[in-house]
């Protein structure tokens, strides 16, 4: 039997949850997926899974075998990438993953002229609001906006981005500029989350430095940042968004921001890669290249609103 298969076949029947959803990614039939670990079972004489109709779980000897098996294919990986030259040569496919807006109007530049520089690699560019797993989803580097807490992540810092509110000029020539948080009250606000009926808006007292908690009841809720720049550009409500998203509308004076002084502290942006020892050339290069060009771009935001 190909050992190396039947371990890769084993993770990815751990990531899944079960063997139909893996044989479902892995493109193979159930029946051959399940006789593979089976056949591996076999092999160790030792039982590594616990099936049941309603979920798969790992015996002691299968928890400590799926830590070795990753640990050896991410060593075949790391071998596959240096005998194919991309320790030597900048080539290969690099994905990258980014927020969906950010990616779109500054990761997506930066990755364009990365492209012309570099002809060898290839990108694979997701974009996605929600934070991707870099080690299981197998990507390469990722632009992230936010405090890291996944201290087996390498950080480098492009930045930091404001969480700003702002009303269109009409909305608050009607009801009046607010002075504090609590004046939010008596305005209708903009969400992006169709899933609650409340929304709790955090501020940052001038001052003290303490939490100011504002408790609003949508006047709209939406499911995407661009339908609520537009909402609050029509003067439906209130927005609350990063910076980078509504700095456009800011220019075009269709919105103002408000509440400056009571912004909580801006996140930082960083650039992030797994730490796997030696760095392939494609992401060396790639760090080199998009780093300072990022900082540009988001200092760009910086200087507006």
């Amino acid at each position: 039997m190909d050992r190396l298969e039947a371990m890769a076949m084993l993770v990815t029947v751990t990531e899944a949850g079960s063997l139909s959803a893996a044989a479902r990614a892995l493109q193979v039939p159930l029946a051959t997926l399940s006789r593979k670990i089976t056949d591996l079972e076999a092999r160790l004489g030792a039982r590594l899974l616990i099936r049941t109709t309603r979920k798969l779980t790992l015996t002691d000897a299968g928890v400590t075998y799926l830590a070795s098996a990753r640990r050896i294919l991410e060593q075949v990986e790391e071998a596959e990438r240096t005998a194919a030259g991309e320790f030597t040569v900048p080539k290969g496919e690099l994905v990258i993953t980014a927020p969906l807006m950010l990616g779109r109007l500054h990761v997506l530049p930066v990755v364009a002229e990365f492209l012309a520089a570099f002809p060898e690699i290839h990108v694979r560019l997701v974009l996605a609001d929600r934070n991707v797993n870099l080690v299981d989803d197998h990507v390469d580097m990722a632009v992230r906006i936010g405090r890291l807490p996944d201290s087996a992540m390498v950080a480098t810092a492009v930045g930091s981005m404001r969480l700003v509110s702002c009303a269109s000029p009409a909305l608050l020539a009607a009801l009046g500029e607010p002075l504090e948080p609590a004046d939010l009250l008596r305005f209708p606000c903009v969400t992006v989350d169709v899933l609650q009926t409340s929304s709790t808006w955090r501020f940052r007292h001038p001052e003290s430095g303490a939490a100011v908690d504002v408790h609003l009841q949508p006047r709209l809720a939406v499911t995407t940042t661009e339908a609520a720049v537009d909402a609050a550009g029509l003067s439906v409500g209130v927005a609350r968004l990063m910076h980078y998203q509504v700095v456009d509308a800011l220019q075009r004076g269709k919105l103002k921001t408000i509440l400056q002084a009571y912004e909580p502290e801006p996140s930082p942006v960083s650039l992030v890669h797994a730490s796997r020892g030696q760095m392939p050339l494609k992401m060396r290069r790639f760090l080199d290249f998009a780093a300072p060009r990022l900082r540009d771009a988001i200092a760009g935001v910086a200087s507006f609103g």
